[in-house]
């Protein structure tokens, strides 16, 4: 659709359910929508977002904010992905700036902000767009997180997420590069040097659940690629993915594109696959297979095979959802190179452990209503505090984490 016909499409709802109950940001969608001015929609969306050119891109629209649509109702939703992705792309093109709010109040306070995904660099936005003085600490050689080593390139392009940060340190951000924690900085001692830490270092950890030397952790896989470290060769390589969300499918496409030839294993039916239905049908297209309602179970490195079992949905008691179980009896194997498990991943015990955090029954670090942590001081955002695994939620934990502190430091 031309912006012009969306904009006209758009009913311009009273009650928006497309922000209000779709968006995990609560962008003012209709408002963005249908204000002419580029550069003040952009300004709309700043009051909930700094990644409007990356939200725009590769947020599972048809299950958040265009998936609450009126007009989907009846027909097709509004393309609301589309118009944030022109909007953003604009305003990264016309060098438009991020508005600051400056509380001069908060001007000599200072914030260390751990890691710099989607919920560190939008946690340290709405921080500097208060004046309070900002420094964020990433690993890796480039800031962006899982945005520039967790998402592949063709999906999300490397010189649009630059721009982003790049217009979010515009602010006033300051950053050091290779500092990780526990490696190079700690908790103990940044505490004496600033006001409050935020904490939003992600859940990364490979989550693995099947034992095997070919067995190999999608986040870890895509990280790597990513980092361009250099990985196994996969040419010609027969390779089971196993999970149904969006880490599934940009492990499965990066792999056909390093020339494997990839099945997705899936232990529910295809319409309960949690990735976006636009990623699930490029897949397809690309070469990848399909094997639904099916479950690996053991894996056999030494003579490359796997073990899979058929499995069934059933309604339990007290759940929304239907579960998987396990046909009995039906176990077959198959041949195959590699095993790429892409069913979630996990927080680093070790080092929340060594820096003294508590955790919950999950593992994820614990907060209050406010994302404080048992330690004082420090706050903790994003995956690492539980937070649903897509970028939007990641952000949204973001500001809120900023919200809290700003509040403590204006007390």
């Amino acid at each position: 659709m031309e912006i012009n016909e969306i904009r006209n499409y758009c009913l311009n709802c009273v009650n928006k359910p497309c922000s209000n109950k779709g968006c995990p940001l609560g962008n003012d969608i209709p408002s963005f929508i249908h204000e002419e001015d580029i550069q003040r929609a952009f300004e709309i969306l700043c009051n909930t977002t700094v990644l409007p050119a990356l939200c725009g891109k590769i947020c599972p629209h048809t299950k958040q904010c265009q998936g609450s649509c009126i007009r989907g109702i009846k027909g097709e939703s509004v393309s609301i992905g589309e118009m944030e992705s022109y909007i953003g792309d604009e305003s990264l093109n016309n060098n438009y700036e991020i508005p600051k709010k400056i509380d001069k109040r908060l001007t000599n306070k200072k914030v260390a902000v751990i890691g710099s995904g989607p919920a560190g660099l939008t946690c340290a936005a709405f921080l500097a767009k208060k004046g309070i003085q900002v420094k964020i600490y990433e690993k890796h050689s480039k800031l962006g997180g899982l945005l520039v080593y967790g998402i592949p390139d063709f999906r999300l392009d490397r010189k649009i997420v630059k721009k982003t940060v790049d217009k979010i340190l515009e602010l006033g951000i300051e950053f050091e590069t290779n500092k990780e924690l526990g490696r190079d900085i700690n908790l103990q001692e940044l505490i004496k040097d600033y006001d409050a830490l935020c904490l939003a270092i992600g859940a990364n950890e490979p989550n693995i659940t099947l034992e095997g030397s070919n067995v190999l952790s999608g986040n870890k896989l895509l990280e790597d690629i990513n980092s361009e470290i250099k990985v196994t060769d996969f040419k010609n390589k027969k390779v089971a993915v196993s999970g149904g969300g969006n880490v599934a499918m940009d492990a499965s496409r990066t792999l056909v594109k390093l020339g494997a030839d990839v099945t997705v294993i899936y232990r529910r039916a295809e319409e309960q696959m949690p990735a976006e239905k636009k990623e699930i049908q490029e897949a397809k297209e690309e070469g990848v297979k399909f094997l639904f309602l099916n479950n690996i179970v053991s894996v056999d490195s030494e003579n490359n095979k796997i073990e899979c079992i058929k499995t069934k949905l059933v309604q339990k008691e007290g759940e929304t959802r239907l579960s998987p179980v396990d046909i009995e009896g039906s176990n077959y194997k198959m041949d195959m190179d590699y095993v790429v498990l892409a069913t979630g991943s996990k927080v680093n015990a070790k080092l929340i452990e060594k820096e003294g955090i508590e955790t919950d029954k999950y593992g994820y670090v614990k907060i209050d209503n406010n994302h404080k942590t048992s330690i004082p001081k420090v706050y903790a955002s994003g995956d690492l505090s539980g937070t649903k695994a897509t970028v939007a939620f990641a952000a949204r934990s973001g500001r809120d984490t900023a919200e809290s502190i700003i509040e403590e430091l204006v007390k």
